[in-house]
């Protein structure tokens, strides 16, 4: 399904990789990172994402949980197992999308992350979204919501997930046209089966991106 990814040259595709690494390696050794010692401590990694650095679709979570923490690897529990029952409900797989977080350690007992949290590590999500530049964010969940629709100067469309899941808006960046869409985040239907159908129907507002 190549024509989900942009077409970039392979000298942009190494600038990039190697960008993104760059931040990654700093992320390791920065102890000035507000979950730096927790890590530590517990002998997690932090996740900064994987997928496809040239692709079209960037989803966005909220932080990692306890698998993704040990592994260093985002969505990779059961919130990720439900994922990728979404991703294969549009026909894509990982390797078609890029996955991250706005937090990129765990936060302890997997309590929300705080606003200092959110501020520090956002600025990561900020040059992962600068450097890939996707046409379209996928937020899953509030707090990625509540992120981003307000970088993007959409501060006017927010309002609670309950309302505006499954939605598409609109923004000009990187100097052409980004789109981004409010889901649930998949561990919502682990805890509310009936979220389930919602989740996936929600997730055809990415269908216009894999024509």
């Amino acid at each position: 399904m190549s024509h989900i990814l942009q077409d970039i040259t392979k000298e942009e595709y190494q600038k990039r990789y190697d960008r993104l690494k760059t931040i990654q390696d700093k992320l390791f050794s920065n102890a000035t990172a507000p979950l730096y010692n927790y890590r530590k401590e517990n002998g997690f990694y932090p996740v900064m994402g994987e997928g496809n650095i040239s692709a079209k679709i960037m989803f966005v979570g909220e932080a990692p949980g306890l698998n993704e923490a040990k592994k260093g690897r985002p969505f990779c529990g059961a919130a990720g197992k439900f994922l990728d029952v979404l991703l294969a409900h549009l026909e894509l797989a990982r390797k078609d999308v890029y996955i991250t977080n706005i937090v990129k350690d765990r936060p302890p007992e997997n309590r929300d992350p705080l606003p200092k949290e959110i501020e520090f590590y956002a600025k990561l999500l900020d040059k992962q979204i600068e450097i890939i530049k996707p046409l379209c964010i996928v937020t899953l969940g509030r707090y990625s919501m509540g992120y981003l629709l307000p970088k993007f100067n959409l501060s006017h469309e927010l309002k609670p997930i309950s309302q505006i899941h499954g939605k598409k808006f609109t923004s000009e960046q990187f100097g052409k046209t980004l789109e981004i869409v409010t889901l649930y985040h998949p561990a919502f239907a682990l805890y509310n089966g009936g979220m389930r159908e919602t989740l996936l129907k929600d997730s055809e507002a990415l269908l216009q991106f894999l024509a």
